[in-house]
């Protein structure tokens, strides 16, 4: 049960912390969505790729209070690039909570890709990019074997903003925290029980050595948060959002650019109209 201290803080811009209510009905519909989603798909259970991070941890946590953990597979997927702490904490998540892990080491299958296109490897990005979408794939490759879904592990700041791979680390059949803002989700990790290390520990996506999430996008979460709950959800004006939260312009221009150019990756791939012939 949540101890609370972890996240007790008064320098957010806006408090977005549920009530312990809140969270107890939170807790129940996401266990319960995660159930609905296994049986509606006729599934033996579910698979999720562990990173180590808040997110994944949290999603975990979820799947085993729905399904038990003999119905939960994780897969640990390391590179090069990747923090060893980070892969030790995803292998700890697994073993805390006694699910079957597989650990995948995928700088060799991602090695492949970067031979076959050389010039393309110079591109950090894109690189980045194809570890994650291997990712996806091995989530997927164990899934069809043994007849589970894959649960993603995205919140709803990285959706809003766009903060995730195409088809890659949002390739997956349901977000169980999709609703969530990150700072709901650390404040729901603390409520399951996730240790204090793993609730505070700094977001990255692994895509390089060294990279953090808020660094790449320029702002801390809790302010992301905020400016997302007030201007992009609650349609404030960019001067009465900076007014309203005390920041600055520039920081709720960056997330509505965020926001708009993200827009094709929360969107069907476009075709031409019918022509009705």
């Amino acid at each position: 049960m949540s101890t609370g201290t972890v996240l007790q803080r008064d320098d957010v811009p806006l408090d977005l912390r549920l009530s312990e209510a809140e969270l107890d009905t939170t807790r129940d519909h996401l266990v319960s969505f995660v159930e609905e989603q296994v049986d509606a798909a006729g599934a033996d259970g579910a698979v999720l790729g562990l990173s180590g991070g808040i997110d994944s941890t949290t999603v975990a946590h979820l799947a085993v209070e729905a399904l038990g953990a003999d119905a939960v597979h994780g897969l640990v997927m390391p590179s090069e690039v990747n923090d060893p702490d980070n892969m030790s904490d995803a292998e700890r998540v697994a073993e805390l909570l006694g699910i079957d892990y597989d650990v995948v080491e995928i700088s060799p299958i991602a090695e492949q890709f970067f031979e076959a296109l050389p010039d393309a490897a110079d591109d950090q990005m894109a690189t980045g990019n194809v570890r994650v979408r291997i990712r996806a794939v091995m989530n997927y490759f164990l899934a069809n074997a043994e007849n589970r879904l894959v649960l993603g592990t995205g919140n709803r700041s990285e959706a809003l903003t766009g903060y995730y791979t195409k088809y890659g680390d949002q390739a997956v059949d349901c977000n169980p925290i999709g609703t969530l803002y990150k700072q709901q989700v650390r404040q729901l990790a603390d409520h399951l029980g996730v240790p204090e290390d793993l609730v505070m520990k700094t977001p990255s996506a692994g895509m390089w050595v060294g990279q953090t999430d808020e660094e790449e996008m320029g702002l801390d979460y809790d302010t992301l948060d905020a400016i997302l709950a007030v201007h992009v959800d609650g349609g404030l004006s960019t001067s009465a959002t900076c007014e309203a939260l005390d920041v600055p312009r520039e920081h709720v221009e960056r997330v509505r650019e965020l926001y708009e150019s993200s827009a094709h990756k929360r969107a069907m791939p476009p075709a031409p109209d019918d022509l009705g012939l």
